[in-house]
């Protein structure tokens, strides 16, 4: 089991885990476990650079949380994060483990979120459709934060990160595939 607690973090910047290796087109099964109030996130397509000062501002976020934790729809635990609601609610309690089985298919330009053995969430990874969801969010405000903003969700090859949040996360049985 790998452990986050953010109380015991110490140093500068973000404490995100990630991976060494660049991924595409992937399935990737994971477990985890927050503590009351804690939230994470899953993220694909991140690229390390000293412009970009956390995963988030080039990956998609699968969102991890607390599900007593009062947040709307498009944040809630399973959403892609800003752009795409889960059909169906099966996240369990706080203390309790939870699965994700999560696919990025670029060949397909697919990705699905399959969560407690329940498919959730399903998306196209670019083009028009990818484009218009990220439109309304806080991902598309360039002209605000050129700096940070408008790299999100290019990158079809990247690195996959598990964030850095306020609570204790747990994660274990962290498994990846490549397509």
């Amino acid at each position: 089991v790998l452990t986050f607690t953010s109380a015991n973090a110490t140093g500068e910047g973000d404490k995100s885990l990630v991976s060494d290796k660049e991924y595409t087109s992937f399935k990737i099964h994971l477990e985890w476990k927050v503590s009351s109030g804690s939230n994470s996130g899953f993220f694909w397509g991140v690229k390390e650079d000293m412009k970009y000062e956390f995963p988030y501002v080039t990956g998609p976020e699968i969102q991890i949380l607390d599900p007593a934790v009062p947040d709307p729809p498009l944040t809630q635990a399973g959403a892609l994060y800003g752009m795409v609601v889960p059909s169906k609610w099966v996240t369990k309690p706080a203390g309790e483990w939870n699965s994700y089985d999560i696919t990025i298919d670029h060949n397909s330009n697919q990705g699905i979120v399959v969560h407690n053995g329940t498919k959730i969430v399903e998306f196209p990874l670019s083009g028009d459709e990818w484009d218009k969801m990220v439109e309304p969010t806080k991902f598309n405000n360039c002209d605000e934060k050129p700096w940070q903003n408008c790299d999100f969700g290019k990158f079809k090859t990247g690195k996959i990160s598990i964030q850095d949040h306020p609570g204790v996360i747990s994660f274990r049985n962290i498994k990846i595939l490549e397509l």
